[in-house]
């Protein structure tokens, strides 16, 4: 992961009072640079049902949740103050969809790909348009007051002051672990993409490592690009 730490500002910072709440969190995070993002893909759409055919035999709707990693996030919110059952992590949100006869969303080749990674692997991953990131990204916790406008959302929510977020210079750009901005989305125009893999207690580094390998192949596989790993401070 060396490779990654003279890139100044782009390694994710934790705040001091999110280590001292949550020692056992960690985090992983990659850039993808010179990615070419398209509509869709033929290839990309029977890998997508390949997928959902492992997570059907895989999974149960009604066991989801015992599941361990589902669990440990879902542990997470419910410490933090958030119901898992109303804001669910996008890897049980997708595998959850699929279970209950949903298809995959169809955005663009890189969001339908880090979808297809965070189903199979159980880890929530948050994905940023580099060039829209401005300055240092931290996890910390929210100010009471503070605005976020996710994806998809009609209006901006105003926070309460106990949710966990990613923020750059600009405002609050992810609530962790389930929700990114609209500000900081990836489009089709997106060439280089920040990606965060989002780790609660009970989520091995090795989980997140491979989430993060799963990741990058399939979103190079469809993509292109050239990833770059780096490490949370």
């Amino acid at each position: 992961m060396g490779e990654g730490r003279g890139i100044k500002g782009m390694r994710v910072r934790i705040d001091p009072r999110v280590k001292a709440d949550f020692p056992n969190l960690n985090i992983l995070s990659t850039m993808i640079r010179d990615m070419n993002i398209r509509s869709e893909d033929p290839e990309l759409e029977a890998f997508k049902d390949n997928a959902i055919r492992d997570v059907r035999a895989k999974y149960n709707v009604d066991s989801l949740k015992d599941v361990p990693s589902i669990r440990a996030y879902r542990n997470f919110l419910w410490r933090i103050g958030i119901d898992p059952t109303k804001n669910r992590p996008a890897s049980e949100a997708l595998i959850r969809r699929v279970l209950l006869g949903g298809s995959l969303p169809k955005i663009n080749t890189f969001v339908d790909s880090l979808n297809l990674a965070s189903m199979l692997s159980e880890v929530a991953i948050a994905s940023f348009d580099l060039s829209k990131v401005m300055g240092e990204t931290i996890l910390r916790y929210a100010v009471k007051g503070e605005s976020f406008y996710g994806i998809g959302m009609s209006k901006p929510l105003i926070l309460e002051g106990n949710e966990l977020i990613i923020s750059d210079e600009g405002g609050v750009i992810a609530i962790y672990p389930y929700r990114d901005s609209e500000r900081t989305k990836i489009t089709e125009g997106t060439r280089d993409a920040l990606l965060i893999f989002c780790g609660v207690p009970g989520i091995s580094l090795e989980m997140l490592h491979d989430a993060m390998d799963m990741a990058i192949k399939i979103i190079t596989r469809f993509c292109g690009g050239l990833s770059i790993a780096m490490e949370a401070e």
